[in-house]
């Protein structure tokens, strides 16, 4: 049975970062019909497998890797006589204290690692009842929303003899992260992504002019190719980087190009819009990777949607969904952000006030990706969202990967 045919079958990831901010690994979120188990579970080793790739393959800093994933047992699932069987190196399995950590739990746990499985604990704090799978466990999540200073740093204390990872989760702000990090914490959770250190209405960094002023002319539907050309030779490294991916193989072109119009005109409207833009947002360094993979995520999820429902300007979904976070690049808030790139007001109202048929697709997918399925109507079409985040995840992972080859 192909698992990603159940229309019922929902999954979503988080990133889990390191003190760098660079990916380590992904929180699996996962619902199905019955909202028990993950489909992981359900289905054989090989499409277990097929599915893992899918959402744990990215391209960092250049390199295409996988990363592990974490994934949640249920109680049932953890004391079962057989335990479906998982590619032990990419998964950690989670326990979550609700399950109640009895001796049953605990000698299900040492079944696990017996049998090579590394465990994460969730919402556990030190009790002395707790010490045989602190003794197993590999990492420790410590959610840092439920505990002050002095309670973080006397659970990090606790908890030091036992060789455990420290996980922090439920991070909401950088300062919150650096404070973790001092403490010992090795692994991070959270949103503190999306409220970088920002001062509201803070001006856009000048030098990033030129962006906002190609941008504003990718989305104008009157530009001409020779007005395109004119702002994107003033940046030498998007010229250069747009020609390399134009004359690659995935273009498969004749002859070589070596004007941009030349190239516009060739590629069409489209492809020039997303691949200037790509490139544009991709030299903003300093930001980590993950920010820019995540944009690229939303925003080719709302155009394949955009696509597979036959609506008629699928690339300005695709820009849509990927604007809508631009200000976490910027170190800015959304509104500053918005009143300096001039896009269309359909599209600046489908990102601020979620308006027309755009907007509606934004805040369907930005659901999804959180795992607030609860929050999507019942109309909508879950097996087509799972399809689109799957190829969306793919195809940022190779668009990444073609610009980072690009040096």
């Amino acid at each position: 049975m192909d698992m990603t045919s159940d229309p019922q079958v929902l999954m979503a990831r988080q990133p889990i970062f390191d003190r760098h901010q660079r990916v380590v690994a992904y929180q699996l979120l996962c619902r199905d019909e019955q909202n028990t188990d993950s489909p992981l579970f359900n289905h054989s080793v090989a499409s277990s497998e097929m599915l893992l790739n899918s959402y744990t393959s990215i391209s960092d800093q250049g390199e295409l890797k996988r990363v592990p994933a974490f994934i949640n047992l249920n109680r049932s699932l953890l004391l079962a006589d057989v335990f479906p069987e998982l590619p032990r190196k990419n998964i950690i399995l989670e326990i979550h204290k609700n399950i109640n950590p009895d001796r049953e739990v605990i000698v299900a746990v040492y079944r696990l690692v017996k049998a090579g499985y590394r465990i994460a604990l969730d919402h556990f704090t030190y009790k002395p009842e707790y010490e045989p799978l602190f003794k197993m466990a590999q990492i420790i999540k410590l959610d840092v929303k439920d505990l002050n200073a002095e309670e973080m740093a006397e659970q990090a204390r606790l908890l030091k003899p036992f060789k455990v990872t420290l996980l922090a989760e439920n991070i909401q702000t950088v300062e919150m992260l650096e404070a973790c990090t001092k403490l010992g914490f090795k692994l991070f959770q959270g949103h503190f992504l999306s409220k970088p250190k920002a001062v509201k209405g803070k001006k856009v960094d000048p030098n990033r002019a030129a962006l906002f002023e190609l941008v504003q002319e990718l989305q104008n539907p009157n530009t001409t190719p020779e007005r395109l050309e004119s702002l994107i030779i003033r940046d030498p490294v998007i010229t250069y980087k747009l020609l390399r991916i134009i004359n690659s193989a995935a273009y498969s072109l004749v002859r070589k190009v070596e004007s941009l119009t030349e190239a516009i005109v060739m590629l069409g409207m489209a492809q020039i819009r997303k691949w200037a833009t790509l490139i544009a947002l991709n030299n903003q360094s300093g930001r980590p990777e993950e920010i820019c993979r995540a944009l690229l995520v939303r925003g080719r999820m709302c155009e394949e949607i955009a696509m597979a429902q036959k609506r008629s300007n699928p690339g300005s979904y695709f820009m849509t969904g990927m604007m809508s976070n631009l200000h976490l690049l910027l170190d800015t808030d959304r509104e500053s952000m918005l009143s300096e790139v001039p896009l269309s007001d359909e599209i600046k109202n489908a990102i601020l006030l979620n308006e027309g048929d755009m907007g509606e697709t934004l805040l369907y997918v930005s659901n999804y990706e959180a795992g607030d399925w609860d929050l999507l109507p019942t109309s909508f079409d879950s097996n087509l969202y799972e399809s689109c985040y799957r190829k969306a995840l793919d195809w940022s992972k190779e668009a990444m990967q073609a610009l980072n080859e690009l040096g």
